[in-house]
């Protein structure tokens, strides 16, 4: 058995109907030249040739009794494939809309915690004839960069990898499950494992506390808490800003990585930056169309991995920092040079107390707390009245550059899946791979029912920053038209309209790979 960390644990016990805790991702794929054969089979081949490379797809949990502490990982020698892998067939005309919104209910639901809790299906009907698979795993088991390293299990560079070598053939157990005694035994010894650790950090964490004590500028010499540069502590209230439902609604787009990467260059901000910026354009433009853009600027929960380099083991770590949006700002490069500087310093205040952020830690005698207050804060709509920590989730995920196989078929897509949650109906995710951002937006149903707009959104700011750019440039190469640049730069940007034309069309990839998401994605807008 493998105990789950206290940070593992916690995606299980906050878990409810209304917030699955899974994540996922939405893979175009392109089969060979010719391909006569049944996909789907070929895909169940394909796991079961190694389901040993990855123990995300044979352990599951071993519930502790009364909930006492946290569950532990046991192997299961009996996976049924049939149940993990599964065929869908989209109902005509197998529209790229219809595939958004089919992955938006297959991610509303809870998943089997009898069974390794993983699930791919294998989609077919699409315009085109084109296939597509959708895949989700608990977080309770996985993060982005853990997710990295399962993708790598199954992917391969080639249609044609090289065979796999078969697993070493080990005796099945003859029990199911594991007895009181043994589950009770480990818990008492994890238990103080974590006690343990949670005291040699404390020195640590002490000194963390002191590191985010700095002298201001003030008239009494004191000292205070020194907090991300333009961070607001808590978000303004927004429509995204509530509690919500188990219904999804989700939308993908994509963007080239290249543009995004020269885009920064020239603006002296990271490509994280820009992806941020980019965010934050689409979100004022669909606030303002609905009047609710607040005057106060936006802010976002960010990911940030603590993870050793070259760690690949498959849990959680990873912590969370707060950033501005600069909604408040009209003009796209001025709000990329304010996203810029918080970020930096928000970087450079996770730097001092990473060290120091625990991700295992006792909590024995908690988990049937922590479930009770979730569902409690759930049912309650408490996140409809307090201020929110933030607006919105956006997180960044690195992926391969270069084309990947599963199965045989070419991957041209990579669109992440991922979660949603009180008070922050909407997560934003992109996944960067073989040349582009792929964009894939979660959101509660019920609070965003329009998140296509959301993603149109992106392609327009994305077009916006990039028309700015090269105004700026131009203005630098003639210089009696720098004056009024300059001018026209003070005024507001004003938000237009979304247009009523396919906004897909603005998205056709000039990657080679990829004319086929491209084309399915066009005629469904």
């Amino acid at each position: 058995m493998k105990h789950l960390s206290g940070l593992d644990a916690t995606f299980l016990h906050t878990e409810t109907p209304e917030t699955p805790m899974h994540v996922g991702g939405l893979h175009l794929l392109e089969l060979p030249a010719g391909y006569k054969g049944d996909f789907y089979e070929d895909v169940k081949a394909h796991i079961a040739s190694r389901m040993h490379l990855s123990e995300i797809f044979t352990r599951k949990l071993a519930l502790m009794p009364f909930e006492l502490s946290n569950p532990v990982w046991v192997e299961d020698d009996d996976v049924d494939l049939d149940y993990h892998v599964r065929r869908v067939t989209l109902p005509r005309p197998g529209t790229m809309r219809q595939l958004e919104q089919y992955v938006g209910r297959l991610h509303s639901t809870l998943m089997d915690r009898s069974r390794p809790l993983w699930e791919f299906f294998v989609i077919d009907g699409l315009q085109g004839g084109g296939m597509a698979m959708y895949s989700k795993v608990h977080h309770a088991g996985i993060d982005g960069q853990a997710g990295a390293a399962f993708a790598q299990a199954i992917m391969d560079l080639t249609p044609h990898p090289d065979p796999i070598k078969a697993p070493r053939q080990i005796a099945r157990r003859r029990n199911y499950q594991l007895g009181v005694a043994e589950l009770a035994g480990a818990a008492f010894t994890n238990t103080l494992q974590q006690y343990v650790k949670l005291v040699k950090t404390l020195p640590d964490m002490a000194r963390a506390v002191r590191s985010l004590i700095v002298p201001q500028p003030t008239s009494e010499g004191s000292k205070a808490w020194a907090l991300p540069k333009n961070l607001n502590v808590l978000g303004p209230r927004t429509p995204l800003n509530v509690a919500i439902t188990n219904q999804r609604s989700y939308a993908v787009r994509s963007i080239p990585l290249t543009e995004v990467k020269q885009a920064g260059k020239k603006l002296g901000a990271s490509l994280n930056d820009v992806v941020m910026a980019i965010c934050a354009g689409a979100l004022r433009r669909y606030l303002s169309d609905h009047g609710k853009l607040p005057k106060k600027p936006m802010s976002a929960a960010i990911p940030v991995t603590l993870r050793a380099p070259g760690d690949t083991s498959s849990n959680n770590q990873v912590s969370m920092t707060v950033m501005t949006l600069a909604t408040d700002v009209a003009d796209p490069i001025e709000r990329i040079k304010v996203i810029s500087e918080s970020s930096a310093a928000a970087k450079n205040l996770m730097g001092s107390i990473k060290a120091a952020i625990p991700t295992d830690f006792p909590s024995f005698g908690a988990p049937w707390l922590m479930s009770g207050l979730a569902s409690m804060y759930g049912r309650s709509r408490l996140a409809d009245r307090l201020p929110p920590v933030a607006n919105v989730v956006i997180s960044n995920v690195p992926g391969a550059q270069t084309a990947l196989y599963f199965a045989g078929a070419k991957l041209l897509t990579y669109y992440p899946v991922s979660i949603p949650s009180h008070g922050m109906a909407l997560n934003m995710t992109v996944q960067s791979y073989n040349g582009m951002l792929d964009f894939g937006l979660i959101a509660c149903r019920r609070a965003v029912p329009d998140v296509e707009d959301i993603a149109d959104y992106l392609l327009e700011e994305h077009h916006a920053i990039l028309a700015r750019i090269r105004s700026l440039e131009a203005a630098e190469a003639t210089p009696h038209l720098a004056a009024a640049t300059a001018a026209n730069a003070a005024k507001p940007l004003k938000v237009p309209a979304r247009k009523k034309a396919a906004p897909a069309k603005a998205a056709v990839r000039k990657t080679p790979a990829r004319k086929r998401t491209a084309t399915a994605a066009a005629a469904t807008r």
